[in-house]
């Protein structure tokens, strides 16, 4: 940060669907309110649902198993506690994907550190329901073990083995269609009085461009940002995740209009 700020760059960072939305959000809502708890649960899932996982992914499994693998960072009570992935499993109703499994993964990354003044933050990842049981049975084999056995005189990572059957089962076919689901919390209080503020976004891989959801809810948020600071909305220098973007309220409107502009829209309700 300190070299950025010393050539006077701006390096926007961790700007797609999540992270990058939900860190937006709160860094707008942290300006309006004293935020208790803040949490959002995403996840990108294939409309039609195949056996055994009943995932795909729009990127390489490797990433994905990650996810799966990596202890879950968050905040609790201004303290980082660490806790094991795919743990806290809950069932959650959506409107429009229906039953989901949320679970503990590490994604919070920089607002762990960065808005100091909210005292719980977490973040979970959301499949079809039973799908982690699968996971949770082929971490426990050792499946996505990283050092080596001996099979037939080849030395192999169970992990790699892993991905490379995953990476056929798990890929995305063109024009397959897809979706992104995201709930994003905030509690707290405002002007004295308890506040709730709850963000959904749910978008759908689009026929007519043939452009996936994980791919127009990511892209174009990397691009609003772009446009923003081409623009000259957004002046600040340095390392800049998008919590400290979301400040800005005229910032924070420029980026949620562009996405609205392209169908890519987060509705709110506050109560």
């Amino acid at each position: 940060n300190n070299k950025a700020l010393a050539h006077g760059v701006t390096a926007i960072t961790d700007c797609g669907v999540a992270p990058g939305m939900p860190n937006l959000i709160a860094g707008y809502h942290n300006t309006l309110m004293k935020i208790e708890h803040f949490q959002y649960m995403v996840g990108g899932l294939p409309k039609v649902r195949t056996f055994p996982f009943e995932y795909k992914a729009p990127f390489s499994p490797i990433d994905v198993i990650e996810e799966y693998t990596r202890p879950a960072r968050f905040l609790q009570n201004n303290e980082i506690i660490v806790k094991p992935p795919m743990s806290d499993a809950e069932l959650i109703d959506f409107e429009k994907a229906g039953t989901l499994e949320a679970f503990n993964t590490d994604g919070l990354r920089s607002l762990i550190f960065t808005l100091k003044n909210i005292p719980n933050i977490s973040e979970k990842t959301l499949r079809y329901p039973g799908h982690i049981k699968l996971i949770q049975a082929l971490k426990t084999a050792g499946f996505f073990d990283h050092g080596t056995i001996n099979v037939k005189g080849n030395d192999i990572r169970p992990v790699d083995v892993t991905n490379t059957i995953l990476f056929k089962s798990w890929k995305l076919q063109p024009e397959e269609e897809e979706f992104t689901v995201m709930r994003v919390t905030l509690k707290g209080t405002q002007n004295g009085r308890p506040k709730e503020v709850v963000y959904e976004l749910y978008d759908a891989y689009c026929p007519e461009t043939k452009i996936s959801s994980m791919a127009r809810t990511t892209g174009y948020t990397a691009t609003a940002a772009a446009t923003m600071f081409l623009e000259g909305h957004f002046t600040d220098k340095g390392i800049i995740p998008p919590e400290l973007i979301g400040k800005y309220k005229h910032c924070f409107d420029f980026m949620m209009d562009y996405l609205k502009e392209r169908k890519v829209i987060y509705s709110v309700k506050e109560k």
